[in-house]
C-alpha cells in the first residue's frame, strides 16, 4: 500500500519565475526507506513540505499529493499532526518547551491524550531513545545531537506513521550524525514507520535506503535503489557525469569509474555499498586479473611510493614562511576544569590549507578562538602574520542584517571605495558563493548549507591574510564542496592561509596541503595527507580502507578507481 503518491506535481513561489517544482511524480510504499539527494536548491525541501498540511508552503501548486489515498490538503489537523511526523534541519528552531520531559510530552498534549497515556508514551519514548540520564534537564544544556533527538523521540511519541527528515545532520558533527542516522534505520525496521530522508551524508544514508530519490531542478532526475543508482549518476545511461555522483559513497564512485571502461553487464547490475562489500569487489577483481595485480600500484600509475611516515622531516623542509606560529600554548576555562589546551605548539605556513582533525572536544575549536583572540590563554606565545578572519561553527553568529545582499554589505561598511565599488565586489562574492539567486532572502531562511555559503562570502570580502575556518563544509551538499576547493585553491595561490577545523576526512585528505591529529589539548601527529592517512583505522578516508591490502598509499576515490582499472 502507499503511504504517499505525488500526480503531476508543479509548484511556483509567489513572485518566482520559474517552478520549484516539476511534474513530479513519485509513490512512496508503506514502511519503506527512501533517501532524497540533490544540490541545494534544487526542490528537496519543497517537496518535502508538501507531504505535510501545515507546512506546506504558500504558492501556485498543480496536480494531487495523496496520503493513504486521500488528498493532503483535506486530511484533519489532528490525522495529519499525529500520522506525519516532521524533523528540520535546525534542532532550535523545533523545541518548544523549557524541559526535556515536558518536550516529550508536548505533542501528546496537544493532542488531547490523557494523562496515563502520556506518561506511559514519554517513558516509552525515553526509554528507546536512551533520554533517561538528561530527562529533566533544561532543553538549553542540551547539545546538538541531543536536540535533534529529543525532537526526534517527540515526534515518534504520537506514533506516526510518516517520518519526514529535512537534512537533519546538517548542524550535526560527524559523531552525532552517524548516531542519529543509526537510529532513524532503526525506527525504520523496528516500527515499520515509513521514512523520507532528505541527506547529504550519503556514505551511511546509502546502505539504510530502500530506494534513492535525486533531483536536479525541480525534477526527479533518477529513482532507483542505491545499488543501481550510480549507474545512471556516473553518466552510463545519459554518457555526462551528473553533478550528484560526486556525493555518491566512495565505494559507489570506484565501482563505476571502474565499470565505464568494461562490458561486462553482470559486473554493472549492482555496485558495492559498504566498505565490506567494496574490499570483497576488489579483492575479486585482484583473482580475476591477477597477472596485473602482481605489479606494484605505485609503478602501474607511475607514482612515487612513499617512504614510512616521518613527521619531523615532513615539516622541517618545508622552509616558507609562517603564518600562525603557537609554542607552549595552556589554556583552561575555569580554575576547577582540566586544561583544555595542553603545551600545544604548531606551525603554519604562509600560503598553506592546514586541516585539523579530532574528535569531539579535545580542544580543535578552543584553539581558533585562541588565534583570534576570542579567548585569553594563560600560557604560551600566539604569532599571526597580517590580518586575519575567522568563520565560526555557527554561520547564523555573524548575521546582523535583513537580506543576504546587506549582509555581505555590512562586511565592507568599514572599507575604503565607492558604493558603486562595493556593489560590484557584493556581487562577485554572490556569484562566487553560488547564491545570487537569494540575494533578497532574509539569511535565516536559507538552508544550512546556504547559511555556510553566505557566512564564508562574508569573511573572504574582508580580504584576511589568514582564514580561520570551523566546520566550513559542513551541511554544504557535495558538489559545492568542489566549488569550495577551488575557492580555497586560488586563495593559497594568491599567499592567502587557511587553518581549518574539520571532521570531513574525505575533504581534508583531497584537498589538504596537511593535515594533523588533535587529541587531549595538542597536536599528536601532522603531515602531508598520504602519509598522515594511510595505516589508520578509523581517521582515514573510504578509499584508503578499502583498498590498503593492494595500493597502502592511495587515499581517494580517485586513486583507487585508476589503480583498478589498470587491472582490466
Amino acid at each position: 500500500m502507499e503511504t504517499i503518491r505525488f500526480n503531476d506535481v508543479s509548484f511556483r513561489y509567489p513572485l518566482s519565475e520559474k517552478d520549484a517544482l516539476k511534474n513530479i511524480n513519485l509513490s512512496v510504499n508503506e514502511s519503506e526507506f527512501v533517501v532524497l539527494c540533490g544540490k541545494s536548491g534544487c526542490g528537496k525541501t519543497t517537496l518535502l513540505r508538501h507531504m505535510k498540511k501545515n507546512m506546506m508552503p504558500y504558492g501556485n501548486l498543480d496536480g494531487n499529493i495523496l496520503y493513504s489515498g486521500c488528498e493532503i490538503s483535506e486530511l484533519g489537523d489532528r490525522q495529519g499532526a499525529a500520522e506525519i511526523g516532521y524533523v528540520q534541519q535546525n534542532p532550535d528552531n523545533q523545541l518548544v518547551t523549557d524541559k526535556v520531559w515536558h518536550e516529550l510530552a508536548f505533542g501528546l498534549e496537544s493532542l488531547g491524550c490523557g494523562n496515563y497515556t502520556i506518561k506511559r508514551r514519554v517513558a516509552e519514548m525515553a526509554s528507546y531513545f536512551d533520554i533517561q540520564a538528561w530527562f529533566r534537564k533544561d532543553v538549553s544544556q542540551l547539545s546538538g545531537g541531543q536536540k535533534q533527538l529529543l525532537n526526534l523521540a517527540s515526534i515518534m511519541a504520537m506514533q506516526p506513521k510518516l517520518l519526514i527528515l529535512d537534512e537533519p545532520t546538517s548542524q550535526l558533527d560527524p559523531i552525532a550524525a552517524s548516531e542519529f542516522l543509526r537510529t532513524i534505520y532503526k525506527i525504520n525496521r523496528d516500527l515499520g514507520t515509513t521514512v523520507i530522508l532528505s541527506e547529504h551524508r550519503l556514505e551511511e544514508a546509502f546502505t539504510m535506503a530502500d530506494r534513492v530519490v535525486v533531483m536536479d531542478g525541480g525534477e526527479i532526475a533518477a529513482c532507483d535503489s542505491p545499488q543501481k543508482i550510480g549507474r545512471f549518476l556516473s553518466g552510463e545511461v545519459s554518457e555526462n557525469p551528473h553533478p550528484m555522483f560526486y556525493g555518491l559513497p566512495a565505494v559507489t564512485k570506484i565501482f563505476h569509474s571502474v565499470s565505464l571502461s568494461r562490458d561486462d553487464e553482470d559486473d554493472l547490475a549492482e555496485s558495492p555499498l559498504t566498505i565490506r562489500e567494496g574490499r570483497l569487489w576488489l579483492k575479486s577483481l585482484v583473482e580475476k586479473f591477477g597477472a596485473k595485480a602482481d605489479m606494484p600500484w605505485d609503478t602501474a600509475l607511475g607514482k612515487e611510493r612513499l617512504s614510512e611516515p616521518d613527521e619531523k622531516s615532513s615539516t622541517e623542509n618545508d622552509k616558507s614562511e609562517l603564518a600562525i606560529d603557537i609554542s607552549g600554548l595552556w589554556f583552561r576555562y575555569d580554575r576547577k576544569s582540566s586544561d583544555t589546551l595542553r603545551d600545544l605548539s604548531v606551525a603554519v605556513r604562509k600560503g598553506e590549507l592546514f586541516c585539523i582533525l579530532g574528535g569531539n572536544g579535545v580542544g580543535k575549536s578552543t584553539t581558533l578562538k585562541a588565534i583570534s583572540n576570542i579567548i585569553k590563554v594563560q600560557r604560551g606565545k600566539i604569532k599571526v602574520s597580517g590580518k586575519q578572519a575567522m568563520l565560526p561553527q555557527n554561520p547564523q553568529a555573524l548575521f546582523t542584517e535583513v537580506s543576504v545582499e546587506d549582509e555581505l554589505m555590512e562586511a565592507l561598511h568599514y572599507e575604503k571605495g565607492s558604493d558603486e565599488e562595493k556593489v560590484g565586489k557584493v556581487l562577485e562574492m554572490l556569484d562566487l558563493m553560488e547564491i545570487s539567486h537569494l540575494r533578497k532572502s532574509h539569511p535565516y531562511d536559507l538552508s544550512g548549507g546556504e547559511q555556510q555559503r553566505l557566512a564564508l562570502g562574508k569573511v573572504l570580502l574582508l580580504d584576511p591574510d589568514v582564514i580561520l575556518l570551523d566546520e566550513p563544509t559542513k551541511g554544504l551538499d557535495p558538489f559545492f564542496k568542489i566549488s569550495l576547493a577551488e575557492i580555497f585553491k586560488k586563495l593559497t595561490e594568491r599567499g592567502k592561509t587557511l587553518l581549518m577545523v574539520s571532521h570531513d576526512i574525505e575533504f581534508c585528505a583531497e584537498y589538504g596541503d596537511k593535515c594533523a591529529m588533535f587529541f587531549d589539548g595538542s597536536i599528536v601527529s601532522q603531515g602531508r595527507p598520504k602519509e598522515f592517512f594511510r595505516g589508520n583505522n578509523f581517521y582515514t578516508t573510504v578509499a584508503n580502507k578499502i583498498s590498503r591490502e593492494y595500493i597502502p598509499d592511495a587515499i581517494t576515490w580517485e586513486e583507487v578507481a585508476e589503480w583498478a582499472e589498470t587491472l582490466i
